[in-house]
């Protein structure tokens, strides 16, 4: 009888240690939401050049965008793309105001200004990548790609329409 009691005193304690590793978010992943200037022109770049997929839209009421702080008080439509499926997908949200007028930071270079600067993904293929974003019409930044020291990974930087930039990291397979 005192087996069975000491087992479940053992299961229990390692239950409670598996949970005490439980994270408090719900997800490992975090949504990035990207003020836009254009977004028909947004979600050909980020579809088209880089490989996200749409996955819906959404509209945040004006209400409830007054009310969080979001904005002034717009109905904002909000555009979905994730680069996979499921919960662990990263996911994008694009939209555009209609209302206010959005500046841009200075994106000269990722250390030009403060905060949030640059996505980076991470891609299977450096000459597939490249491929895509020329189909798209998109420009690789200076020499890119550049290989990172080690040979195998190549670092490939472009630019949204708006400027932002967006780093493929993949294998050096181009050459």
């Amino acid at each position: 009888m005192k087996l069975p009691i000491h087992l479940f005193a053992i299961f229990s304690f390692f239950v409670s240690l598996a949970s005490a590793d439980e994270s408090e978010f719900r997800t490992a992943t975090i949504d990035l939401g990207i003020v836009v200037s254009d977004l028909d022109k947004s979600m050909k770049f980020y579809t088209e050049a880089i490989g996200f997929n749409s996955t819906g839209e959404f509209t945040a009421a004006k209400d409830v965008t007054r009310d969080s702080g979001l904005s002034a008080g717009e109905e904002i439509v909000i555009k979905k793309l994730s680069l996979g499926k499921g919960n662990g997908a990263t996911t994008i949200k694009l939209m555009q105001s209609a209302v206010d007028k959005s500046k841009m930071s200075d994106q000269t270079y990722i250390t030009s200004s403060l905060g949030f600067s640059y996505l980076t993904i991470h891609v299977n293929s450096t000459k597939t990548a490249l491929e895509r974003l020329k189909k798209a019409g998109v420009k690789v930044l200076a020499k890119g790609p550049a290989i990172i020291p080690g040979g195998k990974v190549a670092l490939t930087v472009v630019k949204d329409p708006d400027g932002n930039f967006v780093e493929l990291v993949g294998p050096a397979d181009h050459q």
